[in-house]
This record gives C-alpha cells, sequence and structure tokens, in this order.
C-alpha cells in the first residue's frame, strides 16, 4: 500500500479558506473599480523578467526566484534566463521603454498582480503576494498635480473598503535632500542619512542617531539637529508644519535651492489634496518620511492604520525622474502608489477588522426535493441567474433537512423548496435562512420578490 503524505502549508504562500477569499476578492474589486474610476488603464506583465534586469533595478538577488527546469536534456542546461518579478516597478519601466511610441502621455496605468519575494516569512509579509499599483508616467514631465490626486485615489479605496481610520502620511525627498545639504551633510553622505532615516519606526530614535555618527560620521551636534527637524512636524497642523518651513527658507535665503523648492512642491500636494476632497484629519504631513528607495526625488508617501500602527505602511510610493533609465535615454518621470494587497487584507482579517462573511457568492440555494423534478428545479435556478441573482442548485441527494443544514454553513441568504403540492400550485416556498421564515410564493414572482428583498 502507499504510503500517505500529509499535506504541509507552504511557508510565506498564503491560502484561504472560501469566506476569507471572498473577502479578499471583494477588495480586489474595490481596488480596481476606483483605480477605473480615476482614468487608470489596466495593463499586466509576465510573471517573469530577465535576470539581468531585475537586478540592475535595485533587486536584492537573495530575495529573487530564478527559473530553471527540474531536469535538461543532452548538452541542455536546466538553467534559464528569467526570474520572478518581486515588483511592478520594474515591468513598468520595461513595458513603457518598449511600448513608449504606442502609448498616450501621460500614462495612466495600474496593474494589479502577484509579485514574489524570496524573503524570510513572518508576520504580513509573504514570498507570494498581490501588489496593486498606480503610476502617472509622462514623457519629459509630469504634473505635479498627480502626486496629489493619487492620496485622492488611496482614500476612496481604503474608505470604500471600510478598513478603519487611516492617514496618509506626506514628505517631499528634494526638502529633505535641501535640508541635509543646507546642514552640512557632506553631498556624497545624503544618501546614507536617508537610507538610515528610513529605519527611525523599526529602530527608533536613539538607534538612529547613533547610527548617524557611527555609521555616516556626523556629529552628534549635526545628528541632533536633523532628528528635530525630522521630528518637527509631530502633531502639528498641516498649516501649521508649512508656516514653519516657509519660515526656515526665507531664514536661509533657499527660495531657489532644493529646500525651498522642497517645500514649495508640498505645500502644491497638499492644496491640490485638499482640493480633490481629501479630508484633514486623513493625511498629514511627516518630515520623517523618507523612502529609502534612491530613485524616489520629489513627494513620498506612507499610510497608516490609526489603530494598528504595528502594521507598518499598508501603501507607500513617491515621485521619481527617470523611469526607464535602464531601457532608453528618453526621459520618462512619474509618480506612483502601490498597495500591498495580501499584507493589508489577511493581517485585517486576523484582527477582525475584516471579517469573513458567507462561503458562498451566491444568495440562494434552491433545493431538490424530488430527484424526478429535477429540470423543474434547473429552470428555478436558470430563472433567478437570469434575473442577476447568484443560485446554487443542491443537486446531491439528501433530506431537505440535510440541505438546509448545508445552506446553513456556506452561508445562503435563502432557501427555494418546493415539493409536488408546490409545483401543483405553481408556487414555491421562500425560506429566509437567518431568521428561519418562510413566504409562500407564485412561482413566476419569485426573481422579483427575491430581488426585491435583497435591495430592501
Amino acid at each position: 500500500m502507499t504510503p500517505i503524505t500529509p499535506p504541509k502549508p507552504m511557508s510565506g504562500f498564503p491560502e484561504l479558506l472560501p469566506a476569507q477569499q471572498l473577502v479578499f476578492n471583494r477588495c480586489l474589486d474595490i481596488v480596481r473599480r476606483t483605480f477605473e474610476r480615476f482614468g487608470f488603464a489596466p495593463i499586466e506583465t509576465p510573471a517573469v523578467e530577465r535576470k539581468e534586469v531585475l537586478t540592475a533595478k535595485g533587486g536584492n538577488e537573495k530575495e529573487i526566484y530564478a527559473l530553471s527546469r527540474l531536469a535538461a536534456g543532452p548538452g541542455e542546461d536546466a538553467e534559464t534566463d528569467y526570474a520572478l518579478h518581486f515588483d511592478l516597478t520594474v515591468p513598468l519601466a520595461r513595458y513603457v521603454a518598449q511600448h513608449k511610441d504606442k502609448l498616450v502621455f501621460p500614462f495612466r496605468r495600474y496593474q494589479i498582480q502577484k509579485v514574489w519575494r524570496g524573503e524570510r516569512p513572518q508576520a504580513g509579509r509573504y514570498r507570494e503576494l498581490y501588489q496593486c499599483d498606480i503610476d502617472v508616467i509622462g514623457r519629459g514631465s509630469v504634473s505635479l498635480l498627480a502626486d496629489a490626486e493619487l492620496p485622492s485615489v488611496i482614500y476612496h479605496v481604503f474608505r470604500e473598503m471600510n478598513i478603519g481610520h487611516f492617514v496618509i502620511r506626506v514628505n517631499n525627498r528634494r526638502l529633505l535632500q535641501g535640508f541635509l545639504d543646507l546642514a552640512g551633510v557632506p553631498a556624497d553622505r545624503i544618501g546614507d542619512v536617508l537610507h538610515i532615516v528610513d529605519a527611525w519606526e523599526k529602530i527608533g530614535r536613539a538607534a538612529v542617531t547613533q547610527a548617524l555618527i557611527n555609521k555616516v560620521g556626523l556629529s552628534e551636534t549635526l545628528a541632533e539637529r536633523i532628528l528635530a527637524f525630522l521630528s518637527s512636524s509631530q502633531g502639528k497642523p498641516t498649516d501649521a508644519v508649512l508656516d514653519d518651513l516657509r519660515r526656515q527658507v526665507a531664514t536661509s535665503q533657499a527660495e531657489q535651492h532644493d529646500f525651498g523648492r522642497g517645500v514649495q512642491e508640498l505645500q502644491t500636494v497638499v492644496e491640490g489634496m485638499r482640493s480633490l476632497g481629501v479630508p484633514e484629519d486623513y493625511f498629514e504631513i511627516d518630515l520623517s518620511i523618507a523612502r529609502g528607495l534612491d530613485y524616489y526625488t520629489g513627494t513620498v508617501y506612507e499610510t497608516r492604520l490609526t489603530a494598528h500602527p504595528d502594521l507598518g505602511s499598508i501603501c507607500s510610493g513617491g515621485r521619481y525622474d527617470d523611469l526607464a533609465s535602464y531601457f532608453t535615454n528618453e526621459k520618462l518621470p512619474g509618480v506612483g502608489i502601490s498597495i500591498g494587497l495580501s499584507r493589508l487584507v489577511l493581517r485585517l482579517l486576523d484582527v477582525g477588522v475584516l471579517q469573513p462573511g458567507p462561503a458562498t457568492p451566491a444568495v440562494v440555494l434552491v433545493t431538490t426535493m424530488d430527484q424526478a423534478r429535477m429540470q423543474d428545479y434547473f429552470k428555478l435556478g436558470a430563472a433567478l441567474r437570469e434575473g442577476n441573482v447568484a443560485t446554487e442548485i443542491f443537486l446531491e441527494r439528501a433530506r431537505l433537512g440535510d440541505q438546509l443544514k448545508y445552506a446553513s454553513r456556506k452561508g445562503f441568504r435563502f432557501a427555494v423548496i418546493a415539493g409536488e403540492d408546490e409545483f401543483a400550485a405553481d408556487q414555491v416556498k421562500l425560506k429566509d435562512l437567518a431568521t428561519a421564515t418562510e413566504q409562500v410564493i407564485p412561482r413566476p414572482q419569485l426573481v422579483a420578490h427575491v430581488l426585491s428583498l435583497l435591495n430592501s
């Protein structure tokens, strides 16, 4: 007898039960619908890219899954030139460079696909996950108002998901770089400072201070000055932060410096967000947001759930000057933002913010009491589906009580019951499974009656 191998979960590759998957799909539909409502067009790229492309654009080789065959024939190599993409930005860069003469700019794209990362699985981090990205790409330039529009998109997505209060934190990399330059940080160390600052919430203020002193070589006085500036926005209203920044620009006569330009860009983005209807209590300026990736050059975003700050950033992104420099000499600047949907939804299911509902997308179960009348049951189901009511027909031989238990366990809203007497009278019984009440409905009125109950 062949031994049975018990199934084992694969760490970092999440699987959901049907009720959970339906919640995930609902959130996915909200994201897609909202992206399209703002005029973003969908694209889909292959799950693989060439290895040299993925590594050239900043990918960590230790986290990239390469593709190979399990076996190779004589004279063949099992290795391939391909690897699974770890994000959707690299595929976007290749896509835009490849199709730039066929695209209409500014190019407004959304992409919802799985990505793969060979990192150690832990709470909220997976090896396989869904990313939901939107970007606005320009040919030569792209309006700063696009930076203001993306938070508006995110606001509408998360509000419709009903995940609780969240705050979109906004900053500007040009502003940060300009401040560090004026403060006296050597130009070749500014990137190092921003990488360390990006880890503030993970390692804490004291560790950041020590890293700036011991790793970057800054004086204790300069390190403290930097941290004082980065924390100066905490707890302050947006306009107060902007007033402070403008005063510092005027004092240092830095209107034409990166610091002054960054402050002006940040103010423009804030004004645009307000005009687009993002409420004041759903966004804030946070001068400590640095985003460690070097390609960010202007606006940067991070979004956190107020009640679950331990979840980290649930949505992040920013502006970049040149998306596709690896593929073309043409300047293709843009701004983008990304939702790690798997990380967000699965964690919110764990903590109960999102609640699984029925384990079926159908709302009606047509029970079957007489196998000889299956054609009649099929007609009932077909009529309900024709009326846009999601319906399942019970096909197995089982007692009515067992069928109703099945309906309750899966979470159907209604059960349709009809035996010989009901068919003879051209009627059906409609059982509300939540209240355990029944109504006798003329069969021709069944669809309209169910729809009225669903819409009430």
